[in-house]
């Protein structure tokens, strides 16, 4: 098969040779996109086409699954991206309870970081590939197809996995690690995709240090998630990267809202998060049609998930496990990860570090002047611990970046007012948190030369 992008003008080319059910179906008005950023117009453009009728619903095995298989191997090949499974992806085989062999396929790229050691650590990016493909109902004795065409379920997850690819190879002099872009096929299928790349066709499984799992992610309006299957220092960072200034920042959550490709990850001890906006009234419904998507929110996820991918890829390797032994029971002197509190401490009525950081921190954060003329900015990482009582104790800069900036983090930190103490069965307990406290410079003009960027 040859290698393929389509663009916006072979897509409406496209769109007219298809059957007029799905012409109508998906009809688009020639003026909707004019104000549209480029983000949202390739999002529109992917999920259009990897959602439409000729797909049938990318089941696991068909022509439909290939094609859309073949479809973002070239997008990523138009890229730059080097694509490691072929123009139609990378097969494996499912035996089946018939006997027979279901061949799927996964699709598999890579954009090498520039670290001489780091290069060989990678960070995996996937999305699933496949949905539930079609149905065939009686409707008053007729027999009607249904396709169920998962443009939130995934089309969303692989339009941004796309997007994605393109932003990290544009900027990949930026990567220390390595990053791999996975479409993992048969995901339905008890995440066979992603188990045959752990354990039979990556060869480096031993060295991704994180994986990023794209999965439903066109409905913002439900809410913005992350699961982490509650890692502490996935968690931390995913804190780090909300507390400075994003378009969007994820809820992180203890329930996984939906099981994916991540939990064969999870298997493999590799720290894993999926982000997903979570279930939709759609979901796994005909109804599941590009319409259902939106798309400027899509676009805002998205720069929120680079700029936590840029964190991955040149921080510390985040650990599955951590070095401390497992807590059995809380005694009086225990301290307990504020993640793990059955009931968070509360900061003026929110248990979101956000609200602490935005209430006070940053209101009451001074840039100090020596600091704002030697042009020295950076993030500050603060540990510190809320007591039974709600007081903040045992504060203490865990990663710094200069003097002057460490110790008005710290004063500022250490004149908190009481918060409302954390719970774990019922029983309050001392808890710590870590939070990064930025200082920005921007230029404003030369007359006014440096000033503050409030978050």
């Amino acid at each position: 098969m040859k290698k393929f992008f389509v663009t916006g003008a072979f897509f409406l080319l496209l769109s007219a040779l298809l059957p007029f059910t799905s012409r109508a179906q998906f009809a688009i008005d020639p003026y909707s996109g004019l104000n549209d950023s480029e983000a949202v117009s390739a999002f529109k453009e992917y999920v259009s086409y990897l959602a439409s009728a000729a797909f049938e619903g990318r089941k696991a095995g068909s022509e439909g699954e290939k094609e859309a298989a073949a479809y973002i191997s070239s997008v990523l090949e138009s890229f730059g991206v080097d694509v490691l499974s072929g123009s139609e992806g990378e097969l494996f085989g499912i035996k089946q309870e018939s006997g027979d062999t279901l061949t799927s396929r996964n699709v598999i790229g890579c954009i090498p970081g520039y670290d001489r050691e780091l290069k060989n650590r990678y960070i995996v990016i996937a999305a699933r590939l496949d949905n539930l493909g079609t149905s065939t109902v009686n409707v008053d004795g007729v027999p009607r197809e249904k396709i169920y065409y998962g443009a939130n379920g995934n089309a969303s997850g692989l339009a941004m996995l796309m997007w994605l690819a393109r932003s990290l190879y544009t900027n990949r002099v930026l990567l220390r690690r390595s990053i791999i872009i996975a479409a993992f096929g048969s995901s339905l299928n008890n995440e066979a995709g992603a188990w045959y790349f752990l354990n039979r066709s990556f060869p480096a499984a031993d060295k991704i240090d994180a994986m990023i799992n794209l999965d439903m992610l066109g409905t913002a309006s439900n809410g913005f998630y992350a699961f982490t299957c509650s890692n502490p220092d996935m968690n931390a960072i995913l804190a780090g990267v909300s507390s400075s200034l994003q378009p969007v920042t994820p809820k992180i959550v203890s329930l996984e809202p939906v099981q994916s490709c991540h939990r064969q990850f999870y298997e493999k001890e590799i720290p894993s998060v999926m982000f997903t906006t979570g279930m939709y009234p759609e979901y796994n419904t005909e109804r599941d049609t590009p319409s259902v998507l939106e798309y400027e929110d899509m676009e805002r996820e998205t720069e929120y998930i680079y700029n936590f991918t840029l964190r991955l890829a040149n921080g510390e390797k985040p650990q599955f496990r951590q070095k401390e032994a497992p807590r059995k029971t809380i005694f009086d002197d225990d301290v307990v990860s504020y993640y793990d509190c059955d009931y968070r401490p509360t900061f003026l009525g929110t248990s979101d570090p956000m609200g602490f950081m935005n209430k006070w921190v940053y209101v009451y954060l001074k840039y100090p002047e020596q600091a704002v003329a030697r042009g020295i900015q950076g993030r500050v990482l603060v540990d510190f611990v809320i007591d039974e009582k709600g007081k903040v104790t045992d504060v203490e800069v865990a990663r710094g970046v200069d003097p002057l900036l460490d110790a008005e983090a710290l004063k500022v930190v250490k004149a908190s007012p009481d918060w409302k103490p954390g719970k774990v069965k019922g029983k309050k307990v001392k808890c710590r948190l870590s939070i990064y406290v930025e200082f920005r410079l921007q230029k404003k003009t030369e007359r006014n030369g440096l000033r503050l960027k409030t978050n």
